[in-house]
């Protein structure tokens, strides 16, 4: 079962809602890294492009690029912070990373992209490779100001 599924509504708003989210990776001997990503959710897969920001190499050679490349394990997170700690909340999700070449992202990704970010209506998306990411196992945790709070591992 797909473990997005199992998440909360308002874990899933949040998932999907939240402009940034982090991107743990981690080459074949272990060597970590975490970035900042934008994203979209489409029918449970996050989709991340490999965009046209300012970039001081070539896309194709980025870190995370390479890593997944090594090693396709990842972590996503996207979290909520208050001052007022009892609010805190996140949703982790692990799983599997691929590069996917333009022509292999479905048709509906790039329109919902443009939508959550209007930069990316400037951009030429359709020319730039994606990471698609495959839930396998969800985390999400509430602090106990936040709606519902809890602790749970789903996957």
């Amino acid at each position: 079962m797909d473990c997005l599924s199992t998440l909360a509504p308002d874990d899933l708003n949040l998932l999907e809602k939240a402009r940034v989210g982090h991107l743990a990776t981690a080459s074949g001997t272990g060597g970590p890294s975490v970035v900042p990503i934008c994203y979209v959710l489409h029918q449970g897969r996050i989709y991340s492009p490999v965009d046209a920001k300012p970039k001081s190499i070539p896309a194709r050679q980025l870190l995370r690029i390479r890593h997944i490349r090594e090693n396709p394990r990842v972590c996503f997170l996207v979290d909520h912070y208050e001052e007022a700690w009892t609010r805190l909340r996140y949703v982790m999700v692990r799983g599997r990373a691929a590069l996917l070449e333009p022509g292999d992202v479905p048709p509906p990704v790039l329109p919902r992209l443009r939508e959550k970010y209007p930069q990316y209506q400037r951009m030429s998306l359709e020319k730039f490779p994606m990471i698609g990411i495959d839930p396998e196992r969800c985390t999400a945790w509430k602090g106990r100001g936040a709606r519902g709070s809890r602790i749970e591992d789903r996957g």
